[in-house]
């Protein structure tokens, strides 16, 4: 077992009416990187979790370098040389980039020598950092070079990275892979999780594929197609996208000098902001994250009020109308945060119907709740976007991140809106759902109604958008049409290049 840096054997977990690992075994050589790949719910994050110590299998051995390894907590595992990049960065906006470092370390060293350690590890592998910066200053990279080289320093033997790539331009992505693969190349097996399967295919040595909590495929990725990597997944074809049988109507949403003030010390004012959305049109907006994106949305859906700035839907004012009466005049969003903004997590995902359908679905009379109604509602949201949970009366916070969150979109496109707008409709959801999804939102358009996405995904965007706009430091570029945009073209969008006349070419 030496010649693996990790192995797992047999490992099983169970939660009450879910097998959520079976009799999974796997390894990871010495300067590999291995994909971890699954749909969602199919067993990746509580397979990693018991790798890192978070949590316990109930059966099966796991191996670190030859000798047993069985944390009883994240400490544990980092003593025995695992580290981990989670999707979500856990830093602290406050904090300068030294002061995040050792707050992850058992036993940090003076801050001095900790800034030193912090500047020869970022040149060493070619990530720019000055451990002086406050936290709340740095770009989405930036901050996940800090989560990246708060690991290195633990010198890992194994290095789990979840998602990494989900806030990031395509020149960050670049510079990630490339730090990764001088990392590999020092000897340390990466476990790599992620939904982009032409990422896996370009970057990953070796792939393992969940599906239903077990080990079903182990392949070379950079041999198989992503269609087929896809179909590993599901056990099944992958899904055709069709964009056919759109064509844009009359203009159906017009936003015209859209400012708002930042809403916090770390937030970012939205500054004259127009846009023009016609019947059947979807506008991309891309951006790095914490360039405005929130605020956007919290503008559109009017959970946010915005002065100065006009928002016409189909010609009628709805500036100084709240997100109710947004709703039932049909201007619905989605926020990017399912878990806490779009769905309360201890509530069920009948009760969640109720956050956003009650206007429009006439679940609420008089104050009095339409409980059977808003159930049926649930079940035809599940049943149409494929929920996988026991059924409406489940918590939300029970359900894996890519069920909940088709779970959200279809709550709102099963509203049949005139206007959606969305932001990041398929982070972290796995390849089959991420087709469905973007699927729904092309249906939605081709029914006559007008779509807004807003994501860091630009391979989404590219697929689904007519035309793109990118967002940046809360100013929103003229937008150019989808067809012919490039990812370095759009990657200097990002980065502020749109106000230059060859942008626009």
């Amino acid at each position: 077992m030496t010649a693996d840096v990790f192995r797992a054997t047999g490992i099983g977990k169970s939660y009450p009416g879910v097998r959520a690992n079976d009799d999974v075994s796997f390894s990871v050589a010495p300067g590999e990187i291995h994909a971890l790949l699954g749909e969602n719910g199919a067993g990746k994050s509580t397979l990693v979790k018991m790798i890192y110590g978070l949590v316990r299998p109930d059966q099966g051995q796991m191996f670190l370098s030859g000798a047993p390894h069985a944390p009883h907590d994240p400490r544990a595992a980092r003593a025995a040389g695992v580290a981990m990049v989670f999707q979500h960065f856990s830093l602290f906006d406050a904090l300068t980039v030294a002061e995040n470092v050792a707050l992850g370390m058992e036993n940090p060293p003076p801050r001095r020598e900790l800034s030193a350690r912090i500047a020869q590890v970022s040149r060493d592998f070619g990530l720019p950092l000055n451990p002086a910066r406050r936290v709340v200053t740095l770009s989405a990279g930036e901050r996940q070079r800090v989560e990246i080289i708060r690991c290195l320093l633990q010198d890992p033997r194994l290095l789990i990275m979840d998602e990494p790539t989900s806030v990031l331009t395509p020149q960050e992505a670049e510079l990630l892979f490339a730090t990764l693969r001088k990392l590999a190349g020092q000897g340390t097996a990466i476990l790599y999780i992620s939904h982009k399967l032409d990422e896996i295919r370009g970057h990953c040595d070796r792939a393992t594929i969940l599906r239903h909590g077990r080990v079903v495929d182990s392949c070379d990725p950079r041999a198989h197609s992503a269609r087929e990597l896809a179909a590993m997944m599901v056990g099944g074809t992958m899904r055709q996208i069709d964009r056919s049988g759109r064509q844009a109507g009359e203009v159906m949403l017009e936003v015209a000098g859209l400012s708002l003030p930042a809403p916090t010390r770390e937030g970012t004012a939205l500054k004259d902001v127009t846009l023009t959305l016609r019947a059947g049109e979807i506008l991309g907006i891309g951006g790095v994250a914490g360039n405005g994106q929130e605020e956007l949305l919290a503008a559109l859906s009017g959970e946010a009020r915005s002065a100065p700035g006009r928002i016409l839907l189909e010609g009628r004012d709805l500036s100084a109308s709240g997100p109710d009466a947004r709703r039932r005049a049909g201007l619905l969003a989605a926020p990017e945060d399912r878990l806490g903004h779009a769905a309360v997590p201890d509530f069920s995902l009948t009760e969640n119907t109720l956050l956003t359908a009650g206007p429009r679905k006439g679940l609420v009379r008089r104050g009095m709740i339409d409980h059977r109604g808003a159930r049926r509602f649930a079940e035809e949201v599940i049943a149409a976007f494929d929920v996988r949970t026991p059924g409406p009366g489940t918590a939300a916070k029970a359900l894996s991140g890519g069920n909940l969150q088709k779970f959200v979109i279809g709550r709102e496109v099963m509203q049949a809106p005139r206007v959606l707008i969305v932001n990041q409709p398929t982070w972290g959801v796995d390849a089959g759902a991420a087709a469905a999804v973007r699927q729904s939102l092309l249906d939605l358009a081709r029914q006559g109604a007008g779509v807004i996405v807003i994501s860091q995904d630009l391979d989404e965007l590219l697929e689904l958008s007519d035309r793109f706009s990118a967002l940046n430091e809360g100013r929103l570029s003229p937008p150019v049409p989808t067809e012919g945009l490039t990812l370095d073209r759009i990657g200097l969008m990002l980065g502020g290049a749109h106000g230059m006349e060859e942008a626009r070419i």
